[in-house]
């Protein structure tokens, strides 16, 4: 079921759908704190690129044992700032750049276009599961603020979405795996740990997916993999 095949899975389905970036707008608001954070560092050889790969050498490092959400991306922005700064450190600095973190959690939650119809339509037809990663606290916020919680049967939000994380959430809730797919903009976190774990998978790109969650797509299991070109084009398959 790979590229622009349109056959439509009428028997009911066990969907496990993404957040950040799959149903709402997320990583847009981390980009301009890094913006943000770049005008504050005022480096004076180093351009945004490079300051990018010293920050994503950091996230790197610390995700998987600090875990993901703003305020871990601040620290994160913290530590960058001490190692690349060229003046001293002044009284307040960490708070400034702690602030480009936490303004993030002040964005409204935007809907990706066409998310919420979709969503009405799959629900009546399929059993829907919200799957996300990142601060527990951050994401149940995010979730209220959606208003999309309504659709779905089950919420799990864990530390690391890899392939035992799809397991765990498979054997938990009995999903048939050659019924069950997993929906998201991230190879990462969403494609290639639920191939890997013996389900399908429906890769939804998003144009800012953040550089640490890109990778190719590697389909060698025994799951189908489908790929569409927007959220709302899932009603035409299921």
């Amino acid at each position: 079921m790979e590229g622009g095949d349109r056959r439509v899975l009428r028997e009911r389905q066990h969907l496990i759908i993404d957040a950040d970036d799959t149903l709402w707008e997320n990583n847009i608001y981390f980009e301009r704190a890094f913006e943000e954070f770049c005008g504050f560092l005022n480096h004076s050889t180093l351009v945004p690129q490079e300051i990018r790969d010293v920050l994503d050498a950091i996230e790197l490092a610390n995700n998987h044992v600090n875990g993901y959400g703003s305020l871990n991306f601040g620290r994160n922005l913290q530590q960058c700032y001490r190692r690349l700064v060229e003046r001293e450190i002044a009284p307040g600095d960490m708070d400034d750049v702690m602030s480009f973190a936490t303004r993030i959690l002040e964005q409204p939650v935007v809907l990706i276009e066409g998310v919420a119809e979709t969503l009405r339509y799959l629900a009546a037809r399929h059993h829907l599961v919200l799957f996300t990663k990142g601060s527990r606290q951050e994401q149940q916020d995010k979730i209220n603020q959606s208003g999309l919680g309504a659709f779905f049967a089950h919420t799990a939000i864990v530390k690391e979405k890899d392939a035992d994380a799809y397991r765990a959430l498979a054997a938990e809730h009995r999903f048939d795996p050659r019924r069950s797919w997993m929906i998201g903009n991230s190879p990462k976190s969403d494609i290639n740990p639920a191939l890997a774990a013996g389900l399908n998978a429906v890769f939804v790109p998003h144009a800012h997916t953040w550089v640490l969650e890109r990778q190719e797509i590697v389909h060698s299991g025994r799951g189908q993999l489908l790929q569409l070109e927007q959220f709302r084009d899932l009603s035409r398959h299921f």
